[in-house]
């Protein structure tokens, strides 16, 4: 019995070499546990929102261990901050300016100290030519999405397009909501909090959709994602070591891996937000079908680009002032957007150049309406878009700078179709796996719509064939250990 006490002490520990990742099967242990009791408490509001609290921050300590403090710290803050506040005309302008820049300071502040202490410091001693000894800081994960939704909720409450919440538990709820916590989508307050009110209970058709996305997120993330990283990572952890096309092999499967390990978790999110009766907003929308750099934007991490839009591109101006500035806006705004992906020059460069790149579409649209809608054209364009992205996600996955240049150095340099036929033989799975994720896009759009439809509709033992199948393949391409998602070091 002691032994039995001790396992479970240890179960439910923070373990930093294992954090709580959706695709484990201690979550999906727990989330079993959980949602029958959350069933029960769902029309005893304050029952359930406790619940759902204390679950989230439990969830959170298993990801992520003492800081869930700060979290809860933020949470604390931010109400505090928006009940002084209270509702535009109440308090003068100067005092909720106040009000906004304190939160703002504090939050953006813990942000920058975890995430870019270091660099700074360490290009501070570049440029003085002195010895830098990196602070020892950990970077909590999901720190960037719960603070750009605590930033987001402070500024729609000065500026009066929601309501601050009545209670500590309510924004609690908002922020800390485990679905989307540690790798988004990022949460709007306008959106979420009225739903948080309403407690609507899921429909049948509501869990079933959600029990779709929440297998189709594990099947993109727990098969295809890190099956396919198994051959993207010896590509990039031995840069100029492969000839030119099995480094871009590996590109290409990276730029696939990125794809389905991020859109795979925001399908697990949304699931389970529905499943609990929630409805979190779509985060990807096919983006490799994406025409041009301006189109591929409006699909990749919505949240994220919807959030720069509203909060970063037109404070700044948007195209309000001016062909000239709007460029500068969208150069800027990509900027913050690759330091918010990581405290290295390589996501500045791949901020700057995406927004570079928008800047280039926006000037050149005239130019561009103007040639005929026909296949060719289409197809040309989609080549030049996806080949732009691929190579700038070269910088994201690389360990450094230096290595970024050698892996794309090397595609051009020592580049020989003859190596083709060996890969084929010895990658044949991988290559399905790719072709699989082209098919994907490929396919009209309404195709998986009518196939979530169809998987709604289908009898028990269909979905139960089908979930017996896709725990079956997780089984058997699985790695050794448990892959953390992409998106949980940002």
């Amino acid at each position: 019995m002691a032994d039995y006490w001790h396992h479970l002490v240890d179960l439910l520990k923070y373990d930093a070499t294992q954090p709580m990742l959706f695709s484990s099967g201690t979550f999906w242990a727990l989330f079993l546990i959980f949602m029958p009791l959350y069933g029960m408490l769902k029309r005893r509001w304050w029952q359930m929102a406790v619940f759902t609290v204390l679950f989230s921050l439990f969830f959170y300590y298993k990801s992520s261990g003492v800081f869930v403090a700060l979290l809860f710290g933020t949470s604390v803050l931010d109400w505090g901050v928006s009940r002084l506040m209270g509702v535009p005309g109440h308090r003068s302008r100067t005092f909720r300016r106040w009000c906004v820049a304190v939160s703002l300071c504090t939050s953006l502040g813990i942000l920058a100290y975890f995430k870019y202490a270091n660099f700074f410091l360490w290009n501070i001693a570049a440029m003085v030519q002195g010895n830098f000894q990196p602070l020892d800081l950990i970077l909590p994960v999901g720190i960037s999405f719960y603070t750009f939704q605590s930033v987001s909720y402070i500024v729609d409450v000065y500026k009066g397009r929601v309501e601050p919440t009545r209670t500590w538990l309510e924004y609690a709820f908002f922020l800390s909501f485990f679905p989307a916590l540690v790798a988004g989508p990022i949460v709007r307050a306008d959106y979420f909090l009225p739903q948080i009110r309403a407690n609507v209970h899921a429909t049948r058709t509501e869990v079933y959709a959600g029990l779709w996305l929440i297998i189709l997120g594990v099947l993109k993330k727990a098969v295809i994602a890190d099956y396919i990283a198994q051959y993207n990572d010896l590509i990039f952890q031995t840069p100029g070591g492969y000839s030119g096309f099995e480094t871009l092999m590996g590109i290409a499967g990276y730029t696939m891996q990125i794809y389905c390990d991020f859109s795979g978790y925001s399908d697990m999110a949304i699931g389970l937000a529905m499943i609990m009766g929630f409805k979190l907003a779509p985060n990807f929308n096919f983006p490799y079908k994406a025409q041009n750099l301006t189109d591929f934007w409006r699909r990749w991490h919505i949240s994220l680009s919807t959030w720069l839009r509203d909060y970063v591109y037109i404070p700044l101006g948007g195209n309000r002032k001016g062909t000239a500035r709007t460029y500068l806006n969208n150069f800027a705004t990509m900027l913050i957007g690759g330091l918010w992906h990581g405290a290295a020059w390589k996501f500045i460069f791949w901020g700057g150049m995406h927004g570079a790149g928008l800047a280039v579409h926006k000037a050149s649209k005239k130019h561009l309406d103007r040639l005929p809608d026909i296949w060719p054209v289409r197809a040309a364009s989609w080549f030049v878009t996806i080949c732009f992205v691929a190579m700038l996600w070269v910088f994201f996955r690389a360990d450094s700078w230096q290595d970024s240049w050698t892996i794309i150095a090397s595609v051009f340099r020592n580049f020989d179709l003859a190596y083709a036929p060996a890969f084929a033989s010895a990658r044949m799975l991988w290559l399905i796996l790719i072709v699989v994720i082209v098919v994907s896009h490929a396919l009209p759009s309404n195709f998986w719509s009518r196939a979530m439809a169809w998987f709604v509709s289908s009898p028990w033992l269909v979905k139960l064939l089908i979930f017996i199948v896709t725990v079956q393949l997780v089984l058997e391409l699985r790695s050794s250990d448990v892959a953390p998602f992409i998106y949980f070091q940002f």
